[in-house]
């Protein structure tokens, strides 16, 4: 980095420091925000108002769901370029962090395996010499909040202004797909507001995530998944259950246990959709043979490779089928108690080519079968069910602004689209925008990736200089 990068670098991280000393939990429930909650949530705005003047100042605020915030920078129709020459802009990052341990309560987050107390905002060199932020939120969501401000703040203070309409969508509680991201879509929406260009969290510029790409991989997700949550319950006769000492010859915990070891088994169909060739020819020209004739050729090959990619596991295997885990289960009530009735719940990843419908109908199938006719009474129930957002356009200059911007950002990257597997704030919004791209322009590694809802997360500061670099470059060009 240039000397000036080097004093950027100190400073975005000292900032981005001081938001994760801002312990913004997601709330619990979806019902109005506890004291505390809304204590923390508006001492973040408060320092997002000291940090970031100019945007506060030029932007119309609305507090959406209960602490999101939806701020309007209005366009001036002058050459402003980039693109919100497009027409209406919207970009989204999220204010609230998963749980993490919290030093000034006592917990032991040493204990738990952070090398940094997850939420004092530690500035220090990494294992190899790198500063970096350390602690909770710094990849998942903040960094990217902060690299979106910052790149606006600083525009605004060269006398940019956009051209259309440019959104800021600051969620509230996108860790537990609350409702401030709902509501602000059905405020855009009421405005008769039709955003030309949505950018949201997502990939970002990974090594080591795709075999043979020795460069880094910018992910870019044009689609996501959609997300199904089930809740399969086994029955049997109450006069069956009772004293451990005397159990029944078919009981609902081992028919439960037959269930989903079936659905563990039973994988749901495989397919190589348009995304995914569109991933891999973007890929092919950087791999060694035979791999890169096998990725330039996948189109006319979908067949075999739905066949191979699921035996690869992993992300792969994920991005090519919808995906089943059971998460809790329930069934007695004491050790000594045989359960009358137990049950789990299922989380699916439901693939693009397929449905939330196909997806169950696939589960109630694989279950009965499973238990059988004369085994306990069973039954699928969809407790939250939302479907895969369609596929955003790759063959237009939408397409090429975002692309054209992370080249910019990081000119050692390969840029490639990919469904998203998780779910974002943004399937909300691909309801009233035709292209939603799904990004953080922060570099990660393979340990970083894993430390996103996990221990020791951080970001290098230099990342976050190239984040900035990214949405300036989408927004003025």
């Amino acid at each position: 980095m240039s000397d000036d990068d080097v004093t950027t670098a100190r400073r975005l991280a000292d900032r981005l420091a001081r938001l994760v000393r801002v312990p913004t939990v997601t709330p619990a429930d979806d019902g109005p925000l506890g004291p505390e909650d809304a204590r923390v949530f508006g001492e973040l705005r408060e320092l997002l108002g000291e940090l970031y003047p100019r945007v506060c100042a030029a932007a119309e605020v609305d507090v959406v769901g209960r602490a999101g915030l939806l701020l309007r920078v209005p366009g001036r129709g002058g050459d402003g370029g980039g693109a919100t020459a497009l027409g209406p802009v919207v970009l989204m990052a999220h204010q609230d962090v998963v749980p993490a341990p919290r030093g000034n309560a006592g917990e032991d987050w040493a204990g738990e395996g952070w090398s940094h107390e997850p939420f004092a905002g530690v500035v220090a060199p990494d294992g190899a010499g790198e500063l970096t932020v350390h602690g909770r939120g710094t990849l998942d969501d903040k960094g990217a909040l902060l690299v979106t401000l910052e790149a606006v703040e600083d525009l605004l203070g060269e006398g940019w202004r956009p051209h259309a309409d440019l959104w800021l969508l600051l969620g509230a509680d996108e860790e537990r797909e609350g409702p401030s991201a709902v509501a602000a879509v059905a405020l855009l929406a009421a405005r008769g507001v039709e955003p030309a260009l949505v950018v949201d969290e997502g990939g970002a510029v990974v090594t080591g995530a795709f075999p043979g790409l020795r460069r880094p991989m910018a992910a870019v997700g044009i689609a996501e998944k959609g997300v199904v949550t089930l809740e399969i319950v086994v029955e049997g006769d109450p006069r069956h259950a009772g004293h451990a000492s005397t159990p029944p010859r078919r009981g609902v915990v081992p028919a439960l246990g037959r269930a989903l070891d079936a659905l563990e088994r039973t994988p749901h169909p495989a397919v190589v959709d348009d995304v995914t060739v569109a991933m891999f020819a973007a890929v092919a020209p950087h791999v060694p043979p035979p791999l890169r004739w096998l990725l330039a050729r996948a189109d006319r090959l979908r067949a075999p490779l739905a066949r191979l990619l699921p035996l690869l596991g992993g992300e792969i295997a994920a991005m090519v089928r919808t995906t089943t885990t059971a998460t809790v289960l329930r069934g007695s009530s004491a050790a000594n108690v045989i359960a009358a009735r137990a049950s789990a719940v299922v989380n699916m990843r439901v693939a693009t080519s397929s449905t939330a419908a196909d997806a169950t109908a696939h589960v109630e199938r694989v279950v009965a079968r499973a238990v059988g006719r004369r085994g306990p009474s069973v039954s699928v129930r969809v407790l939250d069910a939302s479907e895969p957002t369609p596929a955003s356009p790759l063959d237009d200059e939408r397409w090429a602004l975002v692309s054209g911007a992370v080249t910019h950002a990081y000119p050692d990257a390969v840029v490639a689209p990919y469904t998203m597997l998780a779910a974002s704030d943004a399937r909300h919004v691909a309801r009233i925008a035709p292209a939603v791209y799904r990004f953080s322009p922060l570099r990660m590694t393979a340990a970083q990736r894993s430390s996103i809802h996990g221990v020791d997360e951080n970001v290098a500061a230099s990342s976050l200089v190239a984040g900035v670099r990214f949405y300036r470059h989408l927004l003025a060009g």
